[in-house]
């Protein structure tokens, strides 16, 4: 049988390997949900931001290859500073002039390709990378694994996931690859100031370090946390370099020429935004490169100085000099030290807000394990290869991974969003344990294979070789045993180490299929992630029904020159929408998922959660709010994030409070049990929602509940002592005898069940709900999120649209009432008590041509005395009577 020389095959062997390694992300994560998710229509993008993304590729392409640092079509009435770098965008609007893609559909289905793309790019790219480290089978397990792995990195290079995510991993793990590239090519040159030809390649390789930062930069400016990566390595391999009496130059000359370019790039680039902000693109990027550079030769000068006199010198000097440069800066230049300090501490710090923004949120051991498994395994092995194999010479490239590891790492658990970033060293740590395992096993399962294949040496006499004679042994000697041979023979395997091959090959398969499988169930459920039908309709009704705002959705506009025109105006709803308002709508959102206008006195947490309606008013006032949009996630499921914006410290206790119940009669076992209170039912989201504004009294039984303080029952909650279902009048009288008289420590109040476990509790108040004077429903969904309690149970709608009117004045006392009918088919009488004698009436009951009638006049009801009030009464806040 001929032998095949494998080896001469090799290159074709791997480039073979790596494009079906990067088909497989293309097929998964591109072709997959493409082939759900593409209509006539466009692309029902995932989540909130890739909306804004394909907003500002649709507003480039309309002006290439200009990019909006300012935008007009969000967050009312001031605009919004675009923070980030128009790379990935205008990577997507040169392929959209490239195949004349010029539609919102075509524009929407060339730009959901990018991320997948950028998804597979990734496999060269690791794949180069492990081979750098280690060698050419290490690159194709990595490949293989970056190709397959989970999580945020998965889900954020999906077929409609427009946003720069996926190129914040591509472009950092890039530079990671061209700057260790440039760390080996400088540390195994003779560096010569005399002798150029020493000097090209590494800085040739620096260059295109400071190249392909740039890249990462002009994409993102958290680009800066792969700076404060090097920075972290360079101390560290300038103490290992000393320790070891190793010279330190090539560190000095690849910072200095990496950073050297990207300092030039960032000042030919220009600077969008005031201040030393280094989440923005602002001249502190350039003070923290120069620091960086600075720090690389204060390091090299301290070294030299040092060099020859005891090792603990330097570490020493190094605290010393770090304590002295912060107290400087703290004193004399405060504002870099908040550069370089500070924001610092504040990155890797949590906020109460930061728990209601899914991505910001601190990352949990069971998340981590979720997502990578057994690559966390993996990649522990591969760290500690890296650690074991610069035992006797450190490899700065190793230490480098090692650091930018535990950067990322530090940076995931912190905030989840870097999870996508982390992927890259779990696919490369993990290659690294799995090639090393490899290579120090293969000989021994070589050998067993061959012993499987009767390849294994055979017996003198089995070979047809004539057997030699037996050396004479004493007399009454034994002749030797042929049949168990006291040595065994060199080709006998080394069964531990099969075994350590067959468990690191079983462990990395499970962690590929797994990962695998559940990037499958990603694509698969990819087309239920887009914006909902509900909310869907409801956008697309406010851009066909609602006033234009008067600013042109394609057009660049300068921040320092830009005016509001008069008839413009904004629509108040969660961050979580304002996007979606923005693209679908092409209506200006007063906050948006960059959670601008969300906080502050003025901000959508505020007022959602405000009681007062005198005080709600005064936002919208402030900040020319038309619409208000509000939904049963806002509602429900989302309550508690307006809660926690506009009370931190508080959050939705004050509205849901929690106490603690006995788990069963009798029992000693208490369970926290949340329940609403009457301060909820006043918020604004809940009477716009729950009772479209209209006077609501409690028309079923209340819980009338008698407590203990935390502090007296010496417990994290207060505990319920008694509670029984009443009547909402008898109940109410029974609070207020109770805690005229309660003991020390207890007291009584009014709850009502939480809504996930009595459904319709949302719309049973415990004390009356007074009406809002200044709203109408002008739409609302057709979808009744009570669906299943039949034609007799309640109808609340998903979406509802509520315009802010000045309303009309009618004399009077008493309650007043107007039957409406809304789009939906939905009847509901709009009362209202008066206030000061007088009636505020915010439906017009002629001349207006809206979808939400009236369907008679109003009604004093104690009087009989009917009303007609015309939209031109409303609109100028005229008194009928």
């Amino acid at each position: 049988m001929a032998h095949v020389d494998l080896n001469k095959y090799r290159p074709y062997i791997i480039i073979g390997f790596i494009v079906l390694f990067t088909l497989l992300p293309l097929w998964t994560r591109g072709y997959i949900p493409a082939s759900d998710m593409v209509t006539p229509e466009g692309v029902n993008l995932l989540g909130n931001d890739p909306w804004y993304s394909v907003r500002q590729v649709e507003q480039t392409v309309a002006n290439f290859p200009g990019y909006a640092w300012f935008d007009a079509m969000t967050l009312y009435p001031s605009g919004d500073v675009v923070y980030w770098g128009p790379l990935f965008v205008q990577i997507i609007s040169a392929l959209c002039v490239l195949v004349g893609a010029t539609t919102r559909p075509e524009i929407m289905v060339v730009a959901s390709w990018v991320p997948p793309l950028m998804g597979a790019a990734m496999v060269p790219v690791t794949y180069l990378l492990a081979r750098k480290i280690t060698d050419w089978k290490t690159g194709l397990i990595a490949a293989g694994l970056i190709a397959v792995i989970s999580g945020s990195f998965a889900h954020r290079s999906l077929f409609a996931f427009v946003d720069h995510h996926i190129a914040e991993t591509l472009f950092s793990t890039i530079f990671v690859l061209v700057y260790v590239t440039a760390l080996l090519t400088t540390r195994n040159s003779p560096l010569s100031r005399k002798n150029f030809e020493t000097l090209k390649m590494p800085v040739i390789t620096a260059a295109a370090a400071g190249v392909a930062y740039l890249l990462g930069f002009f994409n993102m400016p958290t680009m800066i946390l792969l700076a404060l990566i090097v920075a972290g390595f360079t101390l560290i391999q300038f103490l290992l370099d000393f320790f070891q009496d190793r010279p330190s130059d090539y560190l000095v000359l690849v910072n200095a020429v990496t950073f050297g370019v990207v300092i030039v790039g960032i000042t030919a680039f220009g600077f969008p935004h005031p201040g030393l902000d280094l989440s923005r693109y602002t001249v502190g990027h350039v003070v923290a490169y120069a620091a960086l550079i600075a720090g690389t030769l204060a390091l090299y000068g301290l070294s030299a100085y040092l060099r020859g006199r005891p090792k603990y010198y330097f570490p020493a000097a190094l605290a010393g000099l770090a304590a002295i440069a912060i107290a400087v800066l703290f004193v004399a230049l405060p504002d870099v030290y908040n550069l370089l300090v500070s924001s610092l501490f504040a990155f890797f710090g949590e906020q109460a807000i930061t728990t209601t923004v899914q991505e910001a949120r601190a990352w949990s051991y069971a998340a981590a394990w979720a997502t990578f498994h057994w690559g966390l395994v993996l990649a522990a092995g591969g760290a500690a290869a890296l650690l074991w194999w610069s035992r006797e010479k450190v490899n700065p490239a190793h230490v480098f991974i090692l650091v930018w590891t535990a950067v990322i790492l530090a940076s995931t658990a912190a905030h989840v969003r870097y999870e996508y970033y982390l992927a890259a060293n779990i696919a490369l740590l993990a290659a690294v344990f799995a090639g090393a395992v490899l290579d120090a096993t293969w000989k021994d399962v070589a050998r067993l294979f061959r012993a499987g294949s009767g390849g294994a040496p055979q017996s003198p006499g089995a070979s047809g070789k004539q057997e030699e004679p037996a050396k004479k042994g004493k007399k009454g000697a034994r002749p030797p045993d042929t049949r168990k041979p006291k040595v065994p023979p060199r080709d006998q395997p080394d069964y531990i180490k099969v075994g350590a091959f067959a468990a690191v090959v079983v462990v990395t398969l499970l962690f590929a299929g797994t990962s695998l499988q559940t990037n499958l169930a990603y694509a698969a459920s990819a087309k239920y992630s887009g914006i909902d039908s509900q909310w869907m309709e409801a956008l697309e009704w406010m851009g066909t029904n609602t006033p234009d705002p008067g600013v042109d959705y394609h057009a660049i506009y300068d921040r320092d020159t830009f005016t509001y025109p008069k008839e413009s105006y904004g629509v108040m709803s969660w961050w979580d929408y304002g996007h979606w308002i923005t693209f679908v709508s092409k209506r200006i959102p007063n906050n948006n998922p960059f959670q601008h206008g969300v906080s502050g006195p003025n901000g959508s947490a505020t007022y959602f959660v405000s009681t007062s309606e005198e005080e709600a008013n005064r936002i919208l006032d402030n900040i020319g709010t038309r619409y208000v949009v509000t939904d049963i996630q806002l509602d429900t499921g989302k309550f508690h994030a307006p809660a926690t914006w506009a009370d931190p410290d508080v959050g939705k206790a004050r509205f849901e409070p929690e106490y603690l119940l006995p788990e069963s009669a009798g029992s000693t076992s208490y369970q926290a049990v949340p329940f609403y209170n009457q301060q909820y039912y006043l918020t604004m989201v809940s009477r716009l929602h729950n009772f479209d504004g209209s006077m609501t009294d409690p028309t079923s039984q209340v819980i009338y509940a008698e407590y203990r303080d935390a502090g007296t029952a010496n417990t994290s909650l207060p505990v319920i002592t008694r509670t029984e279902q009443m009547n909402a009048t008898a109940a109410a009288a029974a609070v207020e005898a109770y805690n005229k008289s309660a003991p020390a420590g207890a007291g009584a109040t009014l709850l009502n069940m939480y809504y996930q476990y009595r459904g319709d509790s949302i719309l049973q108040p415990v004390e009356r709900v007074p009406a809002l004077q200044h709203y109408r429903l002008v739409h609302e969904t057709p979808r009744n999120v009570f669906s299943n309690t039949g034609t007799n149970g309640p109808d609340l709608k998903a979406v509802k649209i509520f315009e802010y009117v000045p309303g009309a004045h009618i004399k009077g006392d008493g309650i007043i009432e107007v039957p409406v009918t809304t789009n939906a088919g939905r009847a509901f009488i709009y009362r209202q008590e008066s206030v000061n004698g007088t009636f505020t009436a915010p439906y017009a009951t002629s001349g207006w041509s809206g979808e939400v009638k009236t369907t008679g006049p109003y009604r004093i009801v104690n009087t009989g005395q009917t009303f007609d009030v015309t939209e031109e009464d409303i609109q100028q806040g005229r008194t009928i009577n």
